[in-house]
């Protein structure tokens, strides 16, 4: 590239020069971890439930009877410690950092288990946000995981970028909503993905519509989906279209997520 500054780590290009000197190196893994699997949820926008996604992903795999971890890293806009109702601070040591553990046994770290208060604002730019994801790799002891899920801020920005290349990432879901717009995003999460050869393991399309629970009636609040178009384009599948649902909502709010049914889920679930 004629513009090139020879620094891989602010560039996602995918050039020859990146081959002979890839710039940066996958993070070593915990001593005390064993994740067998890496699965990053993403959104190109925010807005569309990706946290509430990668809580039920987490939920429906624990049901499925695995080892399931979530690493938050959305820094600046956590909200796994709440969906999941952990109030109690991570706890560690000069060697290791120790995860929450939810009731029915997934373990989490987000920032907001650090912090004094979890309403405290992190206002870090972008390489001290990605540290600290990296960290959150390489400090914590995660133990025997099967499938850890990594709740991505939205958009492709410096936190997506350190995940893709220091994490061993073994496939992305991608959450979206029907409108246009937001589909005109979800390809620019295609491609980036395609740029860093991260394989899409498919996509879930939330608030899809809504079920009217008198009549039962379906209504495309936000218009009619186009998803299937995208996801056709690219040779994705659509994992999932999910409802709009004030439980979902509420459960995400009161820290009970871990009972909330995820049956749209379950068979991704078993798959990964």
């Amino acid at each position: 590239m004629t513009d090139c500054n020879h620094d891989c780590s602010s560039c996602s290009s995918s050039c020859d020069e990146r081959k002979e000197n890839p710039g940066i190196e996958q993070a070593p893994m915990n001593q005390f971890s064993n994740v067998k699997k890496v699965i990053g949820v993403v959104s190109g926008k925010g807005g569309v439930g990706k946290s509430s996604v990668t809580s039920m992903l987490a939920v429906a795999s624990r049901n499925a009877g695995k080892e399931v971890a979530v690493l938050d890293a959305d820094i600046t806009g956590p909200s796994i410690p709440m969906a999941f109702g952990l109030k109690d601070k991570a706890q560690g040591n000069e060697e290791m950092i120790l995860p929450a553990i939810t009731k029915s046994g997934i373990k989490a770290m987000s920032i907001n288990l650090l912090l004094e208060d979890e309403t405290d604002p992190v206002v870090w730019r972008g390489p001290i946000v990605g540290g600290v994801v990296q960290q959150f790799w390489t400090d914590v002891c995660w133990g025997d995981i099967d499938v850890m899920f990594v709740d991505m801020p939205p958009g492709t920005g410096d936190v997506a970028l350190t995940v893709y290349q220091t994490l061993p990432v073994d496939g992305i879901v991608i959450v979206t909503s029907p409108q246009d717009l937001v589909g005109m995003i979800v390809e620019k999460a295609v491609k980036m993905a395609e740029m860093m050869n991260i394989p899409v393991v498919g996509i879930v399309e939330n608030m899809s519509y809504f079920k009217c629970p008198d009549c039962g009636t379906e209504y495309k609040i936000f218009g009619e989906s186009q998803i299937e178009d995208i996801a056709a384009k690219y040779g994705i599948s659509v994992i999932a279209k999910l409802p709009i649902n004030p439980e979902l909502a509420k459960a995400c709010d009161n820290g009970t997520i871990e009972n909330f049914p995820c049956e749209e889920l379950q068979d991704m679930a078993k798959l990964i």
